[in-house]
């Protein structure tokens, strides 16, 4: 599960409420700030993380935990004050052997921030990350090698790697570096909306679909129409595809060209969709007609099993050929209709993934669907009157 880090230091000071108000009302997990009596006003619902501006000092340590200073005063705070995770900057080995002592000695809490600016401040983060119950990164450079040279190095690890980013757009690369991202994000927003962005990115996922099986009533030529070839930005697997129907309350699962045919080589990044009327069902129980898609769109990918995965549309392809209409229904007495090109190199799946060619299908055949109950309006689910035929 992603989580992230509000860094209030740097936020103006008339917008600092509002950003924390906003941050514990989101459920996000942490505020970073390098003022502990700040930090001591926050409720217990949210971590509290002191990042001292520059490397933190024996001092700055000793004040955070109320313990005596180097004068031999000592500075307790108040009850509640004390953080819950101290981040010290580290910029050596030696500072890093420390942290791990500190582990080493019961700390579960040690926390290292690094400043990855060359090879060997990188190497710095892939020990800490490998080592240490926690570990921020801020990366000097825009390129993502070296987030991925950490993860890589941590992927074993029990320890929680917090990547630093400075946006919104940022945090949503970084989560899906490597397939898997960095555990935590941090960030300081402009404000409350950057709060509330960052929540739904953490929050965004995609469910699994209760796919049924529908039985082939009919096959019909349609004559002449537009289809739309919906080409990815990744490698569908064999069972999976896009969901593609007629109606909104019922859709088939239209399978990848990622299984071979004779004539011409496999594109395991196209969906050959249906015609461009069509609905394709997609995440946060919306559909999109298949003439909207368009470079920079997402498609929701779906397996046979039901699973799912947001996935980018790359380009769409509209061309005029001959039309096919397969009209099935399910086990409910839902009538489903999906129209596609009328050529053999078109497929659909059936129950246990079976690949089905759409023009050897016949009356009685299985497929694999999905039948929403919802009506729509502009592809929301709305409950209002509506009758598709």
């Amino acid at each position: 599960m992603k989580f992230a880090w509000i860094d209030i230091r740097s936020v103006a000071p008339e917008q600092v409420a509002a950003v924390v108000d906003a941050a514990v009302h989101a459920r996000l997990d942490g505020i970073v700030d390098s003022h502990s009596e700040v930090l001591a006003t926050l409720p217990p619902t949210v971590r509290k993380v002191l990042l001292p501006a520059g490397a933190a000092t024996a001092d700055t340590k000793a004040k955070a935990k109320g313990e005596k200073t180097k004068d031999g005063k000592a500075d307790a705070p108040r009850a509640g004050e004390a953080p819950d995770l101290l981040a010290v900057t580290i910029t050596d080995e030696q500072e890093l052997n420390a942290l791990r002592l500190k582990f080493l000695a019961g700390d579960k809490s040690a926390t290292a921030y690094v400043e990855v600016t060359d090879q060997r401040t990188l190497d710095l983060a892939c020990g800490a990350a490998t080592d240490l119950p926690y570990t921020v990164v801020r990366f000097r450079d825009p390129t993502k090698i070296p987030l991925e040279i950490v993860i890589a190095a941590a992927d074993r690890s029990e320890g929680r790697l917090i990547c630093e980013v400075g946006s919104v757009e940022e945090a949503e690369i970084v989560v899906g570096v490597l397939e898997k991202g960095s555990e935590g994000l941090l960030m300081a927003p402009s404000g409350v909306d950057d709060v509330f962005k960052l929540a739904e990115l953490l929050a965004a996922k995609t469910e699994p679909l209760d796919l049924t099986s529908l039985t082939v009533e009919s096959i019909e030529h349609s004559g002449m129409g537009d289809r739309v070839c919906v080409d990815t930005c990744t490698h569908f697997e064999k069972d999976e595809g896009i969901l593609v129907g007629s109606y909104a309350h019922g859709f088939v699962l239209c399978v990848s060209e990622t299984h071979p045919l004779p004539y011409m080589p496999t594109r395991p990044f196209r969906v050959n969709a249906g015609a461009l009327h069509s609905y394709t069902y997609g995440a946060d129980n919306r559909t999109n007609y298949l003439s909207e898609l368009q470079a920079g769109a997402s498609v929701l990918g779906v397996g046979a099993d039901g699973r799912t995965r947001r996935i980018a549309v790359g380009r769409v392809k509209l061309e005029s050929r001959p039309l096919l209409t397969i009209k099935a229904k399910s086990p409910e007495g839902v009538e489903v209709s999906l129209t596609v090109q009328d050529d053999w190199h078109v497929r659909v799946l059936g129950p246990g993934a079976a690949v089905l060619n759409v023009t050897e299908l016949k009356a009685g055949d299985q497929l694999l669907g999905y039948t929403p109950t919802d009506k729509r309006h502009v592809g929301w689910p709305v409950a209002e009157f509506c009758i598709e035929k």
